[in-house]
């Protein structure tokens, strides 16, 4: 499920604001109700002063650069020479939510990606090539500021389908996979000229 920008604002009725579960499904729900029922049942303001606009667990910042892409056979495949990326990620666990701020400079050209967009998160460690798990909007606007701006909620679909199992590539995945290993995921965005990638960066390092 995608949250364009501005849906982002329906996400301040969701309850964000807790983190992992900390138990069973039922915990998790007794949680949610005993949150509402706080802010509701109170008669002034002082509930505000804890609420933000969104919760998240772990971020991440990532500066994607056209060295660091790997082709899907492993071997170094330089992106774009001279473009930038600045990968931005917020991810709530319990919601199974990721929030995305990305920009990209010098990336010029279409896209282009068997996937269902172009700018991805990969699961795989730094210099290895591995499979898409999460397909972001791909970023827009003039080439020197492309922009892409918003939430993803789970479940997920990527567009790719896994050989093995006949599934997407995304079947299954949880944002939580991320938090427990990000150097095992990198970021990258693809276009027709550089189709391995024009820009990657490694969520952790």
């Amino acid at each position: 499920m995608h949250f364009t920008t501005p849906a982002l604002l329906a996400l301040i009725s969701t309850p964000l604001a807790f983190a992992a579960p900390s138990g069973s499904k039922s915990d998790y729900k007794s949680d949610c109700k005993k949150d509402w029922d706080t802010k509701w049942n109170s008669h002034d303001n002082s509930w505000k002063k804890n609420e933000k606009l969104f919760y998240f667990d772990a971020e991440y910042v990532v500066k994607a650069t056209p060295d660091q892409v790997i082709a899907t056979t492993g071997a170094p495949a330089p992106g774009q020479p001279g473009a930038k990326g600045l990968f931005k990620y917020g991810i709530n666990i319990a919601e199974n939510t990721i929030c995305y701020n990305i920009t990209l400079s010098g990336v010029t050209g279409e896209y282009a990606s068997p996937a269902l967009t172009a700018t991805h998160i990969h699961e795989a460690a730094k210099g290895k090539a591995g499979p898409p798990r999460l397909a972001f909007p791909n970023p827009s606007g003039p080439d020197e500021r492309r922009t892409s701006v918003g939430c993803l909620k789970g479940p997920f679909k990527v567009g790719v389908i896994n050989m093995a199992t006949g599934k997407d590539q995304a079947d299954g995945f949880h944002v939580k996979q991320i938090v427990a290993n990000p150097k095992g995921f990198f970021t990258d965005s693809h276009t027709a000229q550089f189709s391995s990638g024009a820009v990657r960066g490694q969520l952790g390092y």
